[in-house]
């Protein structure tokens, strides 16, 4: 009988150590791109690149637990996404030795779909709900005597002869990730016992992330062209690998397959990754509030309905990025560009869009 392939997130084992060691001779040893980001996600803390406050600070909760023997504090996650929130929920799983069992908010919509879930927990068990500020209310309320005294709280029948029974759960942590602190009910966001916002990452350390990456993928990549994909990489690991895969696309088909500064700077052009990590979207939010609006103040709404994304995809996904690097500022009057989303763009500057500059 073949020796037993324990599968990870859909990737084998085997598979991966055939990935890490360059194995480019089968090519059904390697991971399809689907599934490359769960081959490169780190595994452990000394793993993790990059937000070295937050690594500390898990560090202690971490070694402190087990010293107790107990299971980790309930862990909050902030941030935009792509910065790592479901990878350090999984490595807290693997420093503790623990399950991971994974849920998203907008899928929990009854609170027995969260009690399932939960009751199925083992002691010590790792639970990880993305996008947990979309979870509704009547979820949301399972989880407060789950959370604070791991006890499941079922009401059984209906009317005048309902009653209620409380089970008891084995003692788990749970780990939330969410871009959105505020729509967190109070009760909830309180029953957290670590809160930590992810920062965008610099590009130093996202240029470690893509040389780890290029040497998991078996790629040559010189530190010119790793810090090249860094710097237009929007501050984003996700971002970064994703680029690394064109630019690597990019090198097989149109060069040599090694990855040198001009490779990567003519395929990340190519692939409309500017200079500054802007890509199509986000230059067309700058020209809609530039050119259209000619800089006055603008609201979320008119900027989603001109470019054609939710206003929600752009709150989450772009405007961060956008408000961080000194494109766009928020006003009590709407979204307002600055000096240097005219620069960029390369358009003069109406004087009545100017912005207290």
């Amino acid at each position: 009988m073949s020796p037993r392939k324990e599968v990870i997130g859909g990737v084998s084992q085997s598979d991966e150590e055939n990935f890490k060691r360059g194995d480019m001779s089968n090519p059904k040893a390697l991971p399809s791109d689907s599934s490359l980001d769960i081959a490169i996600r780190p595994k452990s803390l000394a793993e993790f690149i990059g937000q070295p406050e937050l690594k500390a600070h898990l560090d202690v909760v971490i070694r402190a637990a087990l010293g107790r023997n107990q299971s980790v504090d309930h862990l909050l996650f902030v941030g935009p996404p792509g910065l790592g929130k479901t990878s350090l929920a999984q490595i807290v799983a693997h420093e503790m030795g623990s399950g991971f069992r994974v849920a998203s908010g907008p899928t929990l919509v009854r609170g027995g779909d969260l009690a399932a879930i939960l009751n199925a927990l083992n002691d010590g068990d790792v639970l990880f709900i993305d996008e947990i500020h979309r979870m509704t209310k009547a979820a949301g309320e399972v989880l407060y005597p789950a959370m604070e005294d791991f006890k499941l709280d079922i009401l059984l029948g209906e009317g005048p002869t309902a009653r209620s029974i409380r089970l008891d759960l084995p003692h788990f942590t749970l780990i939330g990730a969410t871009t959105r602190t505020g729509m967190l009910t109070g009760p909830l966001r309180d029953r957290f016992g670590f809160v930590s916002r992810l920062e965008y990452y610099d590009v130093d350390a996202l240029s470690l992330i893509v040389e780890r990456s290029a040497s998991i993928l078996g790629l040559e990549i010189d530190s010119k062209a790793s810090y090249e994909v860094a710097r237009r990489s929007r501050g984003t690991p996700r971002l970064a690998n994703r680029l690394l895969r064109r630019v690597r696309d990019y090198a097989e088909v149109k060069g040599t397959g090694s990855i040198t500064l001009e490779a990567a700077s003519l395929a990340l052009e190519f692939f409309g990754a500017d200079v500054l990590g802007l890509d199509k979207v986000d230059r067309t939010i700058l020209e809609t509030m530039c050119v259209t609006y000619r800089g006055n103040p603008v609201g979320i709404s008119a900027i989603a309905a001109t470019v054609g994304e939710e206003p929600e995809t752009i709150e989450d996904v772009y405007e961060p990025f956008l408000i961080q690097a000194g494109f766009i500022a928020r006003t009590p009057r709407g979204r307002v560009p600055l000096a240097l989303a005219f620069e960029h763009l390369g358009i003069e500057r109406p004087i009545q869009g100017l912005f207290g500059t």
